[in-house]
């Protein structure tokens, strides 16, 4: 699968954000060492803290289906910015794989790729 193709997903998976707050949609694929791919988008709540991101929906469901090897991660969001996952969802991430490769797509299409280390270069673990 091409990065392309895994931004692609992210940006299928964006369009079934429920976001009636910030009205910024997120949608993320998830890929796994044995191929399998599992989309999420982000979903807001009126408890703010009860919102949970695309990123972590992806992996949850990775998660829910037996998968725990990680192998990259795309993102998209409608944004002129590089949608980078938040810190709650790069120590969520950082529980499965401290190397995974995060793909980053803005509206125009543009993406940069990062690995989890770079982002968080001092994670939490036991």
């Amino acid at each position: 699968m091409t990065d392309r193709d895994l931004l692609s997903m992210a940006k299928q998976a964006s369009l079934n954000a429920y976001v009636p707050y910030s009205r910024f949609s997120v949608g993320a694929a998830l890929e796994c060492a044995d191929g399998s791919v599992f989309t999420g988008c982000n979903v807001e709540n009126a408890a703010f803290g009860s919102t949970i991101c695309a990123e972590r929906t992806a992996c949850v469901k990775a998660v829910s289906e037996g998968r725990r090897e990680f192998k990259r991660l795309a993102i998209y969001a409608d944004s002129e910015n590089w949608p980078t996952p938040c810190g709650a969802c790069r120590q969520f991430l950082a529980e499965f794989s401290h190397d995974i490769e995060i793909l980053c797509s803005k509206a125009d299409g543009r993406y940069v790729s990062y690995k989890l280390s770079e982002l968080l270069p001092h994670l939490f673990n036991f």
